[in-house]
């Protein structure tokens, strides 16, 4: 099992650079900032994805100098909260700003 949990970290880590690219853009000073963006973004969906009370594939991650977006839909107050506990748990996360909608 934590083969399989490696495999699809580095995978999703993989396809978010893959699909951000790798110039420093969206307001970043430096490059190195962009990459820690990144590796923040790719640990908040994982551990998303990981967690069994919230639905990862409902929820949008987006990470910006250290602050984490989370916007899309949960179906309850319970997993919009636990979906920013996990995100503010992630290292390197200055702030969250928790947009996600509650609709049963």
């Amino acid at each position: 099992m934590k083969y399989a949990r490696a495999i699809a970290f580095a995978a999703l880590t993989g396809l978010t650079l893959i699909g951000t690219g790798c110039a420093v853009g969206r307001g970043q000073e430096t490059a190195g900032a962009y990459v820690d963006d990144a590796a923040i973004t790719t640990t908040v969906k994982a551990k998303l994805l990981e967690d069994k009370t919230v639905a990862g594939t409902s929820i949008s991650v987006e990470t910006l100098n250290g602050t984490v977006q989370l916007s899309g839909f949960a179906k309850s107050t319970a997993e919009k909260t636990q979906a920013e506990n996990l995100a503010r748990g992630v290292k390197n996360v200055r702030a969250v700003r928790n947009n996600i909608i509650v609709r049963p």
